[in-house]
């Protein structure tokens, strides 16, 4: 990957979280680069990490009670590191987020325009007028129409789908190099997600920005992303360029995941479930293979007691050698 475009680098990031007197892993040994103009998909289920690697990135969790480890390398920063004057300086301005909630995420006793301006006011020397001249020009961007009306509107009085666009307008506001969308269309109809999906790639199309999308949805992960990484348990157990993680997929996990999505030509076969649940953070095994207990048909001796990313591919890597023994459970099999 070219060193130019490398918008950010993360090194074996760890972010543990205290429960009674112990620190539990929620991201576990995480590595990564997102580059300039690139879409990195994060993709698994929920309760597997993506959200906290998110939050961890954008500097959101309380310190007293989290231990966060690792390198996140942003220009000469490493953000794991920063203090909380210079984080403030960072967010809004160099990272943006649309959070998955919009309600929780805008204030419920401030006009929109006026959270759209708070971070132009932080991070910028533009006058009021500006400012205001700019919210209005964000809120067009985004698809709202007759903006100065929804301007001096109040969250609630918005439909979900014109909260989310108002999510996006902050977090764009200051034209951020680096976006993280955290499940941005979750609780939307398929209309509105299709519409914040396009707007989502517009932008980043204009301003070359680089996004991390987390997501549960496949169809989302083929339709936006450029790479993707598959993660579960607080590992990334499969990352590769997304048409080869769709049409050449390696790990268990990967390949269950595809499986469990409904196919249009499939009226008489069952829909794939997969065994079992992502285990929680107290009880999460933390050596062996992390996917095994929820393929029992796989044995022991196919997996590896400290498991590895394995190049199998061009820019193709893969966890644990059990990928090479994986097969779909037999009737019978147990």
């Amino acid at each position: 990957m070219s060193q130019d475009n490398q918008l950010l680098e993360v090194q074996d990031l760890h972010t543990g979280f205290r429960i009674k007197d112990e620190y539990y892993d929620a991201v576990d040994g995480v590595s990564f680069t997102l580059e300039r103009n690139e879409i990195l998909a994060i993709v698994g289920e929920s309760g597997c990490g993506k959200s906290t690697l998110a939050t961890t990135i954008m500097g959101l969790h309380d310190p007293k009670n989290t231990r966060i480890t690792g390198e996140m390398l942003y220009k000469d920063l490493d953000l794991a590191n920063l203090n909380e004057t210079l984080y403030n300086k960072i967010r809004g301005n160099d990272i943006g987020m649309i959070f998955q909630d919009p309600l929780s995420a805008l204030n419920p006793l401030m006009r929109i325009e006026d959270q759209i301006k708070e971070g132009l006011v932080y991070h910028t020397n533009m006058t009021a007028e500006q400012r205001q001249a700019r919210a209005m020009e964000l809120l067009e961007q985004v698809g709202i129409p007759n903006p100065k009306r929804v301007g001096r509107q109040y969250p609630h009085e918005l439909s979900g789908g014109m909260r989310q666009r108002v999510i996006i307008a902050i977090a764009i506001a200051a034209k951020p190099p680096i976006l993280i969308a955290d499940e941005p269309t979750t609780a939307l109809d398929v209309t509105i997600q299709a519409q914040i999906l396009d707007l989502l790639k517009d932008l980043q199309e204009e301003t070359e920005s680089g996004i991390i999308l987390i997501t549960h949805d496949l169809g989302v992960v083929a339709e936006m992303a450029d790479r993707v990484a598959v993660m579960y348990a607080g590992q990334f157990v499969e990352v590769a360029p997304v048409e080869e993680l769709f049409n050449n997929p390696q790990h268990p996990y990967t390949r269950s995941l595809l499986n469990s999505i409904p196919q249009e030509d499939n009226h008489d076969n069952e829909l794939h479930v997969i065994e079992g649940i992502v285990p929680t953070l107290v009880k999460m095994p933390r050596t062996g293979c992390r996917f095994a207990p929820r393929i029992p048909w796989i044995p022991e001796s196919d997996h590896e007691e400290n498991p590895t990313l394995h190049e199998v591919g061009k820019d193709h890597l893969v966890r644990c050698t059990c990928y090479k023994h994986f097969h779909f459970k037999d009737e019978g099999e147990v």
